[in-house]
């Protein structure tokens, strides 16, 4: 497989892995009222205002800080509810019933890193892809017992529960560890005894080394895949105008701004020949 790098030169700050911020139990709100009118073809939970999920756990993409939702994800949301002429309502919700969440109506939908995969395109529908990233593994810097994907037989992996990553380890082993954050996950490498390895995003990884984490990467990307949007399937309207706001974004640079100011490249800018695209 072909190795992709997705990490550019300028790194986080190293609170970006110190700690987890955020609550896996509990729901934050920002913004203000909308307009009475705006967004009324879309069957917003709260009129003029787009409400999307997160878990706030999943730095640098969505995390908490100081009171408030940070990160690629929510700048990502902001804008795109700003081209749409919404009031944008980032809201933090646990990652293990995030889909139950939008299919229950809590919020409008979920912009949080989630992965296009064809067993949740079953329960919601999916905008384009708005990056890509790579499943990638990560042992502490000592380790050299694991040096590729076979390594990982029957050895201790920690991940988040119900992500992909969590499929992608129990095709290895039995003994997984599960976890609300991937930074916590990360952080645990370096406690002797505690875990082989992590399987998540390259880019959450390498901005964790680059903040000083004793971690390191091994082999190639497992996979790429497409983070996308997530919406009820009940509401085409609402799919057509995030795809469209999306699409303007990109066009009039926001997008580029917002991804070069965090990763110092295009994180939709990738590519993909060669690499085995997550389904």
């Amino acid at each position: 497989m072909k190795k992709l790098t997705l990490f550019g030169t300028a790194a986080l700050s190293a609170s970006l892995v110190l700690a987890a911020c955020g609550s896996d139990d509990s729901e934050e709100t920002s913004g203000s009222d909308g307009s009475e009118e705006a967004g009324s073809e879309f069957n917003l939970k709260e009129e003029g205002q787009l409400t999307f999920a997160s878990s706030g756990l999943y730095k640098p993409f969505n995390y908490e800080e100081g009171g408030e939702l940070k990160g690629f994800d929510v700048e990502i949301g902001k804008a795109i509810a700003e081209q749409m002429g919404l009031e944008p309502n980032p809201i933090t919700t646990p990652w293990e019933t995030i889909l139950q969440g939008l299919t229950g109506e809590r919020f409008d939908a979920i912009i949080g890193s989630m992965a296009i995969t064809n067993e949740r395109a079953e329960q919601v529908d999916f905008s384009d892809p708005y990056y890509y990233s790579g499943g990638m593994i990560f042992v502490a810097e000592g380790n050299e017992e694991i040096t590729s994907a076979e390594d990982l037989e029957g050895k201790k992996i920690g991940v988040v529960a119900q992500s992909t990553y969590d499929e992608a380890a129990q095709e290895y082993t039995e003994d997984i560890q599960y976890y609300n954050s991937d930074v916590v996950a990360l952080n645990d490498l370096e406690i002797e005894g505690r875990l082989d390895a992590v399987i998540t995003a390259d880019v959450v990884g390498f901005e964790a080394m680059a903040a000083g984490l004793g971690i390191k990467d091994v082999g190639d990307p497992l996979w790429i895949e497409q983070a996308a949007i997530a919406v009820n399937k009940d509401n085409p309207e609402l799919l057509e105008a995030i795809n469209e706001a999306l699409a303007e974004i990109q066009e009039d640079g926001t997008y580029d701004d917002i991804s070069t100011n965090l990763f110092d490249r295009n994180l939709l800018d990738v590519d993909l020949e060669g690499i085995e695209i997550l389904e």
